[in-house]
């Protein structure tokens, strides 16, 4: 046996690392801990008995195919009910302008592989999504956080940093953006915030990577266009998953964009995957048919509302003063401002003993800042276990004020 396997890594292989998200959950699983840290849909939200029948539906009817393989870019008739959907964005699309993926995050590795070579330059919200700042580290990509205010990415900020790296001689292939109650702040970038940046775009010929998870899940204010719609040359690429408004084990996302970017994702995901689950797709495109997806999709943004009003209500009870936190419109996150002196870090080890976990904001961060910063998850846990969790995490930072 050998005593090390390094020297068989790939070089990419050693830019891997293991998500601090995931590595947490596993610390969770203990029946007394209450979790904020996971980006977790309610179990509540899953309409268990509707999938139940349309499964027997699809198994009765179209079980020889269903149980096939598919096509890479995804099943036809998903595919055509998602051109349909995005008319209401004002998408004027075909279903050459949509791939299905295995959930978003194959999508931002397919685009990570396609765009990026080693020392590109990547432009992201500074703090911006833990998987995509990853799936594009792998690839080699120079990652450039562009900081955020309550109205997300500052575009100002963004043309400096665009024009310095131009006189750098760096080759600047893309902005990443989560436009719509971003991960991990919950802020969401107005009309004119996401008009300038596709001029930007336009100005340095750049792609933009619009990832869009929560757009759907809204509680209040007025809902933005996707960046695609606003679009006018094809160079914004929009993802979406089924994972915040149906089930996040379908493992079931869909790429919007120029049909021959679509045509170069289908290249890179038949070296990956060959197709998506072929089962999985028949049975959300009866539900989407069968008009549910909506339906149980207001249900679920009803709860999560209530949800969010309910640990913000805790937050103000139990916060000590000088900490912070967002009040996002929609979405799964507060992303809380520990006084500038505190390490969530540390925090964190003592919160663990409190049986009570949360994501430390600096992992969001490609520049290494953030360690007076958390993010929490206001989906997953219900009234009485929300309370019960800020309660404990107050104590804890109460406990690390004095300590310091």
């Amino acid at each position: 046996m050998a005593d090390t396997f390094d020297r068989f890594f790939s070089n990419s292989s050693q830019l891997m690392k293991k998500s601090a998200i995931r590595e947490i959950l596993k610390l969770t699983q203990k029946p007394e801990m209450i979790s904020f840290a996971g980006g977790l849909p309610s179990p509540d939200s899953f309409p268990i008995e509707d999938i139940k029948r349309i499964c027997s539906e699809v198994l009765d009817e179209e079980g020889p195919v269903a149980l096939q393989y598919g096509t890479t870019e995804g099943d036809n008739k998903l595919r055509s009910l998602l051109v349909e959907r995005h008319k209401k964005d004002g998408l004027k699309l075909t279903i050459n302008n949509i791939v299905i993926t295995t959930g978003s995050q194959q999508a931002l590795d397919l685009i990570g592989k396609i765009f990026i070579n080693p020392g590109d330059v990547v432009l992201c919200d500074l703090p911006s999504y833990l998987g995509g700042l990853n799936a594009f580290s792998v690839y080699g990509a120079r990652l450039k956080g562009i900081p955020l205010d309550d109205q997300g990415m500052r575009p100002d900020l963004l043309e400096k940093s665009i024009i310095k790296l131009k006189e750098e001689s760096s080759v600047v292939k893309f902005i990443y953006i989560i436009p719509d109650f971003q991960n991990p702040t919950g802020v969401t970038l107005p009309l004119s915030r996401r008009q300038e940046i596709i001029r930007i775009a336009e100005r340095y010929d750049l792609i933009i990577v619009e990832d869009s998870p929560y757009r759907d899940v809204r509680f209040e204010g007025t809902t933005q266009p996707l960046m695609s719609s606003l679009d006018t040359s094809g160079r914004v690429i929009t993802l979406s998953t089924f994972s915040k408004i149906l089930a996040p084990g379908f493992r079931l996302a869909w790429v919007v964009g120029h049909p021959e970017l679509i045509d170069k994702i289908v290249t890179a995901k038949q070296s990956a995957d060959l197709c998506s689950p072929a089962f999985v797709q028949k049975i959300t495109a009866r539900y989407m048919e069968q008009g549910l997806l909506d339906v149980n999709l207001s249900k679920t943004v009803a709860l999560y509302h209530e949800r969010r009003d309910h640990m913000l209500r805790c937050f103000r009870e139990f916060m000590p003063e000088g900490v912070k936190w967002t009040e996002p419109e929609g979405g799964l996150f507060l992303f809380v401002t520990l006084p500038p002196s505190m390490d969530a870090a540390r925090l964190l080890e003592r919160a663990i003993k409190k049986n009570v976990a949360f994501v430390c904001g600096s992992v969001f961060y490609c520049n290494s800042e953030g360690q007076n910063t958390m993010r929490i998850n206001f989906s997953f846990s219900g009234p009485e276990d929300t309370c019960k969790g800020v309660s404990r995490l107050a104590e804890a930072i109460r406990e690390e004020m004095e300590s310091i």
